[in-house]
């Protein structure tokens, strides 16, 4: 059975799962390049306006797999190589796979079903928005096994989601927290019960996909990268060269003459 599941729960809106429950969807070298060959074919499909992730079972990802799957070792291409390059491209194949979440076009929302530590807590923080069952945890775990809190992205996207001086608490002690504190710090959009996260996240699906494919686009990646700018006049050089691209395709017109009409808008495929 794939370790990877993929169901285009409505037009455009398609729901991506861990299938590992019995592990608690840890991270396996499988699955790990399971999920960069999903993300990569979703991030070329035009049709596919917004991402749903969740974990299958009871937990959305417990982390990397520490028991581990007999036969793996190392990534795909890391076979017969010496211990220290092994190791590095192993580390590369996970945190870059959060990387591809990050940087994938279409908005990607986690529904977070169960526990997210580790590597999974790192993967909830690379999609642009989190909604939490009541059962759900979280914690950045890694200084509690002898190594770094600053794993697969976390240093760089918790203290942007939360502020450094939480992010530095969550991080330095490893502590385990559960769904209502995850809202209160404002890492989570939502808390639901158990058994309707994904259709919680299908409400927001939904009210990104009403919108334009190329907006919306533009607005993921404007976003993320004022995020980063040095100062406001940078970002708003950025954003000022994004807006007028946009005004060249002509929907801005056409939201004008809807709304004058009364109709919906005709968004324009990518």
């Amino acid at each position: 059975m794939s370790s990877v599941l993929t169901d285009e729960l409505e037009p455009g809106i398609v729901q991506v799962t861990l299938n590992r429950p019995e592990r608690l969807n840890a991270l396996s070298q499988g699955l790990i390049a399971e999920l960069h060959r999903t993300f990569e074919r979703l991030g070329t499909d035009r049709h596919v306006r917004v991402v749903i992730l969740t974990g299958a079972g009871r937990g959305f990802c417990a982390g990397a797999d520490l028991k581990g799957v007999e036969g793996e070792r190392g990534a795909p291409g890391t076979e017969g190589m010496s211990e220290i390059p092994l190791l590095y491209l192993t580390q590369e194949h996970l945190a870059s796979l959060h990387e591809r979440i990050h940087r994938l076009r279409q908005p990607v929302i986690a529904a977070v079903n169960g526990p997210a530590v580790g590597g999974g807590f790192a993967m909830s923080l690379a999609c642009d928005i989190r909604v939490a069952a009541q059962s759900a945890t979280f914690g950045s775990v890694f200084v509690t096994l002898g190594v770094s809190s600053c794993d697969m992205g976390t240093s760089y996207l918790l203290p942007r989601l939360v502020g450094a001086a939480r992010s530095a608490e969550l991080m330095l002690t490893g502590r385990i927290f559960d769904a209502g504190e995850a809202r209160e710090m404002g890492l989570v959009l939502d808390v639901v019960p158990d058994g309707e996260v994904v259709e919680r996240a299908l409400v927001t699906a939904r009210a990104i996909a009403r919108n334009s494919p190329l907006a919306v686009w533009m607005t993921k990646e404007t976003m993320w990268q004022t995020i980063d700018a040095p100062s406001l006049r940078q970002a708003l050089d950025l954003e000022n060269r994004t807006q007028i691209m946009c005004t060249q395709t002509g929907e801005l017109s056409d939201a004008f003459a809807a709304f004058r009409e009364g109709r919906t808008p005709r968004w324009k495929p990518l």
